[in-house]
């Protein structure tokens, strides 16, 4: 079940803008997250939920997407997420920004896994200023974004292929709008 969700999950760049996610399915996700295991058990972060439509568009904007296709402005307009989840460290419980990196993508892939049991989807942002998304959102001082987590319902089809003979792992768009995300085939990781 677990290989299933995986493989579900994906970083999607599109959502149906009229699925409105709740509060409450945030909170979920959250709640999900809140389990996972933390360095030395301290449980440094703490979360802004987002979903309605002024702290969206407060969010949106300082928001960079699929670097990997510059040319591309992703989201669409009209197919940008219904939700954002703002996972931020609380300086005044440990102020190391840098210990607690891997605890960030525990607790996002954790929600991403539930948000597709949910059948909800979303994408993990790391492309934004987190000194203008604090300032954005009003956070106090002691309160530092760390990574963006956008929530819908997906609204685009991404299919996983292999990776190419040249190495390559970059994604790309096909004419048919199709995101495709190569991956290495097994026996090609393990030592």
């Amino acid at each position: 079940m677990i290989r299933e969700l995986a493989m579900k999950s994906r970083s999607f760049r599109g959502y149906d803008a009229s699925r409105a996610v709740t509060r409450e399915e945030l909170m979920a996700l959250v709640d999900c997250a809140r389990y996972a295991p933390s360095s030395v058990n301290r449980q440094p972060l703490k979360y802004y939920l987002a979903y309605r439509r002024e702290q969206l568009e407060r969010i949106q904007p300082l928001t960079g997407w699929a670097r990997a296709l510059p040319e591309m402005r992703l989201p669409r307009p009209g197919h940008e997420p219904t939700g954002f989840i703002v996972i931020c460290q609380e300086t005044e419980w440990d102020p190391d920004l840098g210990r607690y990196l891997k605890d960030v993508g525990i607790v996002a892939q954790t929600m991403l896994l539930a948000a597709t049991e949910m059948g909800l989807g979303g994408i993990m942002i790391g492309n934004f200023s987190p000194k203008r998304v604090a300032e954005a959102l009003e956070l106090p001082d002691h309160i530092v974004p760390m990574l963006l987590v956008a929530i819908g319902k997906p609204d685009e089809t991404v299919v996983l292929t292999e990776v190419r003979e040249d190495g390559a792992t970059n994604y790309w768009r096909g004419e048919d709008d199709v995101h495709y995300v190569p991956k290495r085939k097994l026996e090609d990781i393990i030592i």
